[in-house]
């Protein structure tokens, strides 16, 4: 059994761009490289689950995402932070064109991507974490039976304070301000079990 953490991509490991596609507009958010690579070499895998609502209204094309993921992990594994697989949503239930509308299981919250991951990798649930900026990340996760970690980047810090402001019990596992406290936590908990 493989130890896995799935990670959304915008707004957890690159700054949020409305309908990013162009390798051009692609920036790293800090200490990303280094969270990533501090989990490859505790023996985790990396696989981004993203979904691509922008393919679905006709902005981009696979093509473009695909291409963006060789471009970032080019750079990421020039840093020793290589993602082992990408897995993208494409579809959009009410704003999608043609055969990109549709309700699916593979658009987040559902599982679909991390189905597909599932028989490429044999990933212990139990061991295993998702990582993202939004709270359908974080059902997401749950949903696959994983444990659910929100970072403080992207749209997570207004979702952390405004649960805190509110007395909301958190839906997530846990909270981390960035991806190298995410990181941090995942490889202190592995040590620990």
């Amino acid at each position: 059994m493989e130890r896995v953490v799935f990670l959304d991509r915008d707004g957890t490991l690159n700054e949020e761009v409305h309908y990013l596609h162009r390798t051009s507009d692609l920036k790293l958010l800090p200490g990303v490289p280094e969270a990533l690579r501090m989990l490859k070499e505790a023996g985790y895998c990396l696989v981004v689950v993203t979904n691509q609502a922008g393919v679905a209204r006709g902005y981009y094309g696979e093509e473009d995402v695909k291409n963006l993921h060789v471009y970032m992990n080019r750079i990421l594994e020039a840093q020793g932070a290589s993602i082992d697989a990408f897995y993208y949503c494409p579809h959009h239930p009410e704003h999608g064109t043609g055969p990109y509308k549709k309700e699916c299981s593979c658009r987040k919250p559902g599982t679909g991507m991390f189905e597909m991951a599932g028989q490429r990798f044999a990933v212990d649930k139990s061991r295993s974490f998702m990582i993202g900026d939004k709270l359908l990340d974080v059902e997401a996760g749950h949903n696959y039976g994983l444990t659910a970690i929100l970072v403080g980047t992207g749209y997570g810090s207004g979702i952390h304070s405004r649960e805190e402001k509110e007395g909301i019990p958190p839906v997530y596992d846990y909270y981390a301000e960035d991806l190298v406290k995410a990181a941090r936590w995942i490889i202190e908990k592995g040590q620990a079990d």
